[in-house]
């Protein structure tokens, strides 16, 4: 083993953690940054070593300086919870810990950054799962159970369509007839994600411009659709059909939500070290489907993947229920972050081989 081989080894560790950890020296500017903390705090360690504590963090407590330089004097470790880092892009909150280091009688800080919201996000994630599977056996068991009756309903009506001598009662008929083939497509679309994936290896941008070019005919013309893909997103395994669907369900209810006019902005990103339920992936793609309509109401938010709720008196409740179920399938998942003129639907999808 060279010289070189134990700094590479340790720096492969720090790489696979799931927290950020950044070293400073004791003027307080950073000579080390992980891989985490690159995609924590989305920047390149190469354009931010040497900056000051303050430009890494933007700390929004003014006190959180003059407690690294505490920690650095005393020797002693600290821990800071619940504390707001105000980031340019995503202001978030996280847990700090403050450690000194000294090495070769140089005194370094050494900082651990755990982000709170992400893992609360992943525990409401975990429940709202639960709870939506729970609703999708309660369905799925009456659908079996409204389909044979209307089965006979809708026999029993063409039936009674021959026998009928007058066309205007037969009107009535017909409307039973249609009725009846209503809800039973309904009752198909809630037990369509019962289907077996075929999955392949496939390039999540072609199931991308797939759904841009479907909606792109759908949307009147002030809606403008707007592609960020990252180019650099390796192939994933997955069902291209059943991809196509639940994304295609996402951006159409972001059409919906923008009306006759407005912005859809469809990105992809590549993400490290990002935890699934219970799974923890070395590599996932972070499909946004951003719209500027009017924002979901705070009631809705948390309850938007159960079937049958909506916010619209012409929705079925389906659309998103589906695509979560589909998206599951896949070993991924989908979160909503909503506020007024902005909605973010974020898909992640595992991007190894298979998830077990």
């Amino acid at each position: 083993m060279n010289d070189t081989a134990p700094a590479n080894f340790y720096r492969h560790i720090l790489d696979n953690l799931s927290d950020a950890v950044l070293l400073f020296n004791d003027s307080l500017s950073l000579v080390y940054i992980n891989m985490p903390g690159e995609m924590l705090f989305s920047l390149r360690a190469r354009h931010v070593l040497g900056n000051q504590a303050q430009q890494v963090f933007f700390f929004s407590d003014e006190g959180m300086e003059e407690d690294m330089r505490r920690v650095l004097a005393a020797g002693s470790t600290l821990t800071k919870r619940n504390v707001v880092l105000a980031l340019p892009l995503h202001p978030m909150t996280v847990n700090v810990t403050m450690t000194p280091v000294n090495e070769g009688g140089a005194s370094l800080l050494l900082i651990e950054v755990q982000q709170v919201d992400r893992h609360l996000r992943f525990s409401m994630e975990e429940q709202l799962q639960a709870q939506q599977n729970a609703a999708k056996m309660l369905l799925r068991g009456l659908a079996h159970e409204i389909k044979n009756p209307l089965g006979g309903l809708r026999g029993a009506a063409q039936l009674l369509d021959r026998e009928l001598p007058e066309d205007e009662l037969r009107e009535y008929t017909r409307i039973i007839i249609e009725e009846s083939d209503r809800l039973q497509s309904l009752v198909d679309r809630m037990l369509a994600p019962n289907k077996p994936l075929q999955k392949s290896l496939i390039n999540i941008h072609r199931v991308l411009e797939r759904v841009r070019q479907l909606v792109q005919v759908e949307v009147p013309s002030g809606v403008q659709l707007v592609r960020d893909y990252d180019p650099s997103m390796p192939a994933l395994h997955g069902d291209s059909d059943q991809l196509i669907q639940a994304i295609l369900n996402i951006v159409r209810n972001a059409a919906q939500a923008v009306g006759k006019q407005g912005k859809i902005t469809i990105r992809s990103r590549v993400h490290r070290q990002v935890t699934i339920g219970l799974h923890r992936h070395p590599l996932v793609a972070k499909i946004d489907v951003i719209d500027n309509g009017p924002g979901i109401k705070p009631e809705l938010l948390n309850q938007i993947f159960y079937p049958m709720v909506t916010g619209r008196a012409e929705g079925t409740g389906l659309g998103l229920s589906i695509a979560q179920s589909l998206i599951s399938q896949h070993g991924g998942m989908v979160e909503c972050d909503s506020k007024p003129g902005e909605t973010i639907f974020s898909i992640f999808l595992p991007l190894e081989k298979e998830h077990e």
